[in-house]
């Protein structure tokens, strides 16, 4: 397959994965956006694992952790990672099978920043994984909601100094990622439970706190977006957190979640600010 099938190939998965992410991503310029496509393939691979519900907490803490080793390794040691995954890959979608398709298509000087980031997220997903992702704590759902999203804070903070010398506020880029997972945590709580067994509300806490916990986020998650200056670099964000926003909004309404309309009314409207 040549790199302009293979790339076609990743957009096409991007979209299947996330249609709300592949939209602010087309925002981006060329490079940027194959930096921050790749790793949210990469990131999506392992979040994969992390969650299937067929695979044991030892198994996914094993695979998790081996693949955090991996991603530290220079070139991408495919065999050996397919090998890790072989037992399991009638289980794993074809995002998680093919990352070394994701990490080829990362820009060289983007590269380090993706699989750094990668590999922290993997070796804490993989000790929440072991924990049963048994949140008792404020402190316990801080450090779950960085490992898989206030991270992703961070390196797209790192991705924006790379590539247009964008100098952020890293705290708050965690609190922007954190504040999406929190809207995210309340959305499928119900969920979670059901299908997985799982609560990340920690004990005691009330929907009043947890509304708190994202409000308190959100807040910084505002402010990361007067700390940018690129128009596109700030479209690309202020989507993703418009929709987080209103989708909180519909919840303290009573709602579940947002209609289709009205996420297609915020996709316009941020590409009107365009």
């Amino acid at each position: 397959m040549t790199t302009k099938q293979l790339h076609k190939e990743a957009f096409r998965v991007l979209k299947e994965t996330s249609r709300t992410f592949y939209i602010p991503i087309t925002f981006l310029k060329k490079e940027l956006k194959d930096a921050v496509a790749m790793s949210y393939l990469v990131m999506r691979a392992l979040d994969e694992i992390e969650d299937d519900d067929v695979l044991a907490k030892e198994i996914k803490y094993d695979l998790l952790k081996e693949v955090e080793k991996m991603l530290l390794i220079k070139p991408f040691p495919n065999e050996d990672y397919l090998a890790l995954l072989a037992p399991y890959k009638h289980l794993l979608p074809e995002v998680t099978m093919r990352m070394n398709d994701w990490l080829s298509l990362t820009p060289a000087g983007a590269y380090d920043i993706v699989t750094a980031a990668s590999s922290e997220m993997a070796g804490g997903m993989a000790k929440w994984a072991k924990l049963d992702f048994n949140v008792q704590t404020r402190e316990d759902l801080d450090d779950y909601t960085y490992y898989v999203a206030g991270l992703v804070g961070v390196m797209l903070s790192n991705l924006f100094e790379w590539h247009d010398g964008e100098t952020v506020n890293r705290e708050l880029a965690i609190g922007y990622g954190r504040g999406l997972q929190a809207v995210n945590i309340i959305r499928n709580e119900k969920e979670d439970m059901d299908e997985r067994g799982v609560s990340f509300v920690p004990d005691g806490w009330t929907q009043a706190d947890l509304f708190a916990y994202a409000d308190e986020n959100l807040a910084a998650a505002d402010e990361y977006m007067t700390t940018l200056h690129d128009k596109r670099i700030l479209m690309f964000c202020k989507l993703p957190l418009a929709l987080a926003h209103k989708s909180l909004k519909a919840i303290k309404d009573g709602r579940e979640k947002m209609s289709r309309q009205e996420v297609e009314e915020t996709v316009e409207e941020i590409k009107q600010q365009a």
